[in-house]
């Protein structure tokens, strides 16, 4: 069946890619729902506790992560092993990054205003995942023809420079683009020719002295930020579920 679907349907080798891209998003979507059902107080499921110790799902996740990587390495890339250990990768993975903001903040912040971040990092996941399929390779290392790839210097050279744009849009405070960009290097160069963000690094180091650059920064994050920030929290929210309202901040010392 496998063979069937790598000679008919996908390009050879990526069905592992397809079934853990599938598996990722499969599981991101199920268990959205069922901590939502947790959340309203609805539905047969609950909090999974031993004694008093709340075992969140990035516990399993990890755990299915590790076994399904390794799986995967020791199986290579054809057969049923290797089909179900890219879809024990996928939903260990699903697991993981749904509750990536709890990593990150180490707290459990599923349900506040730094719990979107977990959203926004399995959007960027899926989306990377999907570019992949397509056959985008990191770096633009698909764009070079078959005597460039022979040519050891080139292939460096081209993911060096690749790589070197995908950094200056980083430092510039454009994350996204960065990361895009390493899958297709075009963004990436587009990145890191435009101005950056105000609190970026590269703000803080090249704009410091020059306030007309400086305040163009500001006016130009400032359009963005009004424009789009409101219809992508409504996208998170429709996804992942709206955040609980942050508690009014107290005006006493």
């Amino acid at each position: 069946m496998g063979q069937w679907w790598e000679r008919n349907i996908i390009e050879p080798g990526k069905l592992p890619l397809l079934l853990a891209l599938t598996a990722f998003v499969l599981t991101f979507v199920i268990t959205r729902v069922i901590t939502r059902m947790i959340r309203a107080g609805k539905g047969p499921f609950g909090n999974v506790k031993a004694g008093e110790l709340h075992i969140h799902h990035v516990v399993p996740g990890v755990v299915l992560t590790v076994i399904g990587g390794f799986c995967a390495v020791a199986g290579g890339q054809h057969g049923f092993g290797s089909a179900l250990a890219a879809v024990v990768f996928g939903v260990g993975a699903g697991l993981v990054l749904d509750e990536f903001a709890l990593i990150l903040h180490l707290d459990d912040v599923y349900w506040t205003e730094a719990g979107r971040k977990s959203v926004e990092v399995v959007i960027l996941t899926a989306a990377l995942g999907i570019l992949l399929l397509a056959g985008f390779l990191p770096f633009g290392v698909d764009d070079l023809g078959e005597d460039e790839a022979q040519n050891r210097a080139t292939v460096i050279g081209t993911v060096a420079l690749n790589f070197l744009f995908a950094l200056i849009a980083l430092s510039k405070g454009k994350a996204r683009i960065a990361i895009f960009g390493m899958i297709i290097p075009v963004i990436a160069l587009i990145g890191s020719l435009r101005l950056a963000r105000p609190t970026s690094p590269w703000a803080r180091r090249f704009y410091r002295h020059r306030p007309k650059a400086r305040a163009r920064s500001l006016l130009r994050a400032y359009r963005h930020d009004r424009r789009w920030s409101g219809p992508q929290r409504a996208f998170q929210d429709w996804i992942g579920g709206k955040p609980d309202p942050s508690p009014p901040r107290s005006l006493t010392p």
